[in-house]
């Protein structure tokens, strides 16, 4: 009877101590396995919140009066709202709810002040219904703002109890824009193409130069009468055709099963689908080329994916994010590619709406072709 049939324990034990002294020297694995919990802990610790933060609104004053502006003072005093944009009409408050540049939009009617000194004073709120949990928190905020307000009485006056309840509401009317019946699951079909998209241009790509790398035909690919740039674009023209086909998985059956059908033109969202999948793609290949190993790879793409859903904005709205996190999550192509993808499929937005997101990604993926270049260029020799 052979050894190995009776030692089956030994056997399994000197593989096991092989393959510990294998991980053992895999520094940068290690790495990753410990710094990621700490990453995520302070990510979900800190940055990840339902309550609003920074958040960005604008004021529509036609009653132009101390009571109006004491008013918009006390919304601002809440320290849920960043500095308000003063505008002069509604169109002007329905383009910055169109483009994201606000949440909501206050509007102060021009007998503000008198019905404050009558029945009570009432005033209008236009919010972004695209979010539905924060729309509904940004609303109750400045609802109760408008249920407490004292208006301009003088520090320590008192009235009769009768006369301050009177003076101490405000009436508002809430108006949800882009999706009036607040339906959580618009908010998450619209950005689902691009969560798919985010996993398989990374998982796929991440393999691509360390795969060669394992199998022996990196040297010879190198070899080959071409520059690394024209080998990197060779490598990822075909998941381009996959990644649309993704696409339309995604916003076909969201329509047929659940109604959610895209408000913009499928040719833009098609259009600014092309530059988020190039980044992504582009990323991914670097990863490839820097990683060891493919076990290292794939770990190293996981780690990008789930950094990517907490701060990119797919999940909670990247405005409320606090200050220095969200700077951070702008450098993620996911962060530009679900603002322009909800822009046209919640908001319908055109091209000339989803430029910036656009370029910023185009950007992204110059910038990331280099790198895996430079990355190549030294294995020439």
């Amino acid at each position: 009877m052979s050894t190995s049939r009776r030692r089956p324990g030994s056997n399994i034990l000197a593989v096991a101590y092989k393959e510990a002294t294998a991980l053992r020297h895999d520094h940068a694995f290690l790495a990753v396995v410990f710094v990621q919990p700490i990453m995520m802990m302070v990510l979900f610790g800190s940055a990840v919140s339902n309550k609003p933060q920074n958040v960005p609104w604008a004021v529509l004053d036609r009653s132009a009066s101390a009571e109006s502006r004491r008013f918009v003072e006390e919304i601002q005093a809440t320290g849920y709202f960043l500095p308000p944009q003063t505008i002069t009409g509604y169109d002007d408050g329905r383009a910055l709810l169109r483009h994201g540049d606000a949440l909501a939009v206050v509007v102060i009617p021009h007998d503000f002040a008198r019905g404050r000194e009558r029945a009570g004073a009432s005033a209008q709120v236009l919010l972004d219904g695209a979010d539905p949990l924060s729309a509904a928190r940004v609303g109750g905020y400045i609802t109760q703002v408008g249920a407490a307000f004292r208006g301009d009485e003088p520090d320590g006056e008192t009235r009769p109890r009768s006369r301050a309840l009177r003076h101490g509401v405000i009436a508002l009317r809430q108006r949800f824009w882009f999706n009036p019946t607040l339906r959580d699951r618009d908010f998450f079909l619209s950005a689902l193409a691009a969560m798919l998209l985010t996993n398989l241009t990374l998982s796929a790509t991440s393999l691509a130069l360390v795969g060669e790398r394992e199998n022996g035909t990196y040297e010879q690919m190198l070899s080959l009468p071409t520059t690394p740039v024209e080998i990197v674009l060779g490598k990822l023209l075909p998941y381009v055709a996959l990644c649309y086909v993704e696409v339309l998985i995604a916003l076909i059956p969201s329509g047929m099963v659940f109604g959610f059908w895209p408000r913009g033109s499928w040719a833009t969202i098609m259009i600014v689908t092309l530059p988020f999948i190039l980044a992504s793609l582009a990323v991914g290949t670097f990863i490839s080329s820097i990683a060891r190993n493919s076990a290292q790879s794939v770990f190293l793409a996981v780690f990008f994916i789930m950094p990517s859903f907490v701060l990119s904005g797919v999940t909670l709205p990247y405005q409320l994010m606090p200050n220095g996190v969200r700077q951070i999550g702008g450098l993620l192509p996911l962060r530009w590619y679900q603002i322009a993808l909800r822009r046209v499929a919640e908001r319908g937005a055109g091209l000339a709406d989803v430029w910036q997101p656009m370029a910023v990604l185009s950007a992204m993926f110059v910038v990331m072709l280099a790198a895996v270049a430079w990355r190549m260029k030294p294995r020439l020799g």
